[in-house]
């Protein structure tokens, strides 16, 4: 039975980023960062603490490089150290068998914006009128609705999306964002993720919430979608600031038709104006900006029509 090393680290908002960084290079299928200290008994977003604290998680294999690993990643860190204020490492054993359950104990049910109830799929959550309900396992895919950058996206779909919206979702982890667009109103979302684990995921999710008939999950990326010539009504990218910028040199702004909107997150306070200038050049014109603590989601449009 193969067993796992989950690798923690509680850090600030703005240091939160440059943390999962790091952690991407050591862990294993990705990396998670999540809002903590969320009362299990208070879902309303209102209700909810602001996020003081997050917890940046990846795993290693307990394999024969471990020792190596952690030494490599400990010396990134102390890098780090110099820019951000960074805590030990706190690493724990997990079973092969564990590996799913190792995240349902920071996940909780979680309700953003007017309507959109997040809800994972181990609990039952009463639904009100009009509530619209993602029920997730976020499994290895990550994207749970609990961080900061997910919640503001998931607040300007349900804010933006207009009806019949074709979506496009780049970079769609756990599929959170394309089953909101799809049970908000859109007509077709495309959800891609250069993660084949990520994909699976998604695909499950989309099936568990019915709206298999809407979206599309598949391995791609930005190229995928350049090279077919589709053009979208809105695209969703909530990744990271320096990933965004770098795109928007791939052309990014051509994924979005003429008045097409573009809702960009993931983004740290300080990275915004950078985001902007880049979106600018693809293209775009930035209007709106939403924030929460340190973090950031940018509204684009591409003119015309």
């Amino acid at each position: 039975m193969t067993k796992w090393i989950e690798v923690t680290l509680r850090v600030d908002g703005e240091a939160a980023e440059a943390t999962a960084e790091v952690l991407q290079r050591y862990g294993y299928q990705g990396v998670a960062i999540e809002h903590e200290g969320i009362p299990p008994d208070k879902l309303d977003e209102d209700q909810i603490p602001p996020a003081t604290q997050l917890a940046v998680r990846a795993y290693i294999p307990d394999d024969s490089r471990a020792d190596e690993v952690k030494t490599k990643l400990e010396e990134a860190l102390r890098y780090m150290s110099l820019m951000y204020p960074m805590p030990t490492p706190i690493y724990r054993m997990v079973e092969d068998t564990d590996w799913a359950e190792a995240w349902k104990v920071h996940y909780h049910p979680l309700r953003i914006g007017k309507r959109l109830v997040i809800r994972p799929l181990w609990t039952e959550v009463e639904l009100g009128a009009g509530d619209v309900e993602v029920a997730l396992d976020p499994g290895m895919a990550f994207g749970t609705g609990t961080h900061p950058t997910t919640q503001l996206c998931l607040e300007a779909i349900e804010a933006l999306l207009p009806p019949g919206a074709r979506v496009l979702d780049l970079g769609t982890g756990s599929a959170i964002l394309a089953i909101a667009a799809a049970k908000l109103g859109a007509t077709s979302v495309l959800a891609l993720d250069n993660d084949p684990v990520a994909v699976d995921t998604a695909i499950k999710n989309i099936e568990q919430n019915g709206v298999s008939e809407k979206i599309v999950a598949q391995e791609g990326s930005l190229d995928t979608v350049i090279t077919s010539a589709r053009r979208f009504d809105v695209l969703l990218c909530n990744i990271l600031a320096r990933i965004i910028i770098q795109m928007c040199d791939e052309h990014l702004g051509d994924t979005i038709r003429p008045g097409g909107l573009g809702i960009f997150s993931g983004i740290i306070l300080d990275q915004a104006d950078d985001v902007e200038v880049a979106l600018r050049k693809t293209g775009l014109e930035p209007y709106a900006r939403r924030v929460q603590g340190d973090w950031v989601v940018i509204e684009a449009r591409r003119p015309g029509e």
